[in-house]
């Protein structure tokens, strides 16, 4: 029989990390900070906040690379207005700041994913789930690579789903890493466009985010993506030199 201080080490290795993610996603419902963090909150601070990243840019950078990892890895539900908040009020350099920030926080959920939720989601999962899944199972790179340019699942689904097929943890950084790239300097280059709405206690309007000039190269970037696993599938098998005829 195993120790029991073994199994209980186990125990919480497994339970550990997604119970942390899953009380800091409840909390941030039940405390209210869901109606905190709105533009509405962001219009009427803008000039304080702005304020204080001038005075502190570097706790700035530290505390907001901080606080993105977290929302990203509990599956908060506003991190579309940070990064076109951080468009506004830390201009570009966001963009790095951003894709360091969702990696990690992306990586810690899916490590939670492997731990955990692989049992239980894949029991529950449905038919979107199932398809997916086989799409990682074969192409793992090429398909996190694609759905991370073109969002055509949430975030945070695309973040649990790969640890279902047993992708290695430096793919899924990678394929993050580099697919996140594009679509955060698009959001950035939004945002700072809200800069002088937001100075002036106004709201940004979010309906220029579905014109076709932001999601058409986004597209056509993921497409781009999903070539290697075309090819494999026209070619399944490659030729090897065939033997030559001795006669």
């Amino acid at each position: 029989m195993k120790p029991a201080s073994i199994t209980s080490k186990r125990g919480v290795g497994k339970w550990g990390l997604p119970a942390i993610l899953i009380c800091g996603l409840a909390g941030f419902f039940v405390t209210g900070l869901h109606q905190l963090i709105s533009w509405e909150t962001m219009a009427r601070h803008y000039a304080e906040i702005s304020h204080f990243i001038e005075q502190n840019r570097a706790a700035s950078y530290f505390g907001f690379v901080l606080f993105y990892t977290a929302v990203v890895a509990f599956s908060l539900p506003i991190a579309s207005l940070l990064t076109l908040a951080a468009g506004a009020l830390l201009g570009w350099p966001s963009i790095g700041l951003i894709v360091v920030a969702a990696t990690a926080g992306a990586s810690l959920l899916f490590i939670g994913a492997r731990g955990l939720f692989r049992d239980v989601l894949r029991a529950r999962a449905g038919p979107f789930f199932a398809k997916l899944e086989a799409g990682f199972t074969k192409n793992a790179f090429s398909y996190l690579l694609f759905l991370r340019l073109m969002p055509v699942a949430p975030f945070w689904a695309v973040n649990i789903l790969p640890a279902f097929s047993g992708m290695r943890l430096t793919q899924f950084i990678g394929a993050t890493a580099i697919g996140i790239i594009p679509g955060t300097s698009v959001y950035v280059a939004v945002g700072r466009g809200f800069d002088h709405l937001l100075a002036r206690g106004e709201t940004p309007n979010l309906a220029v985010l579905n014109t076709p000039h932001i999601w058409l190269p986004l597209a056509g970037l993921a497409l781009l993506a999903l070539l290697p696993t075309l090819y494999r599938q026209i070619n399944p098998t490659s030729k090897k030199d065939q033997p030559h005829d001795p006669s």
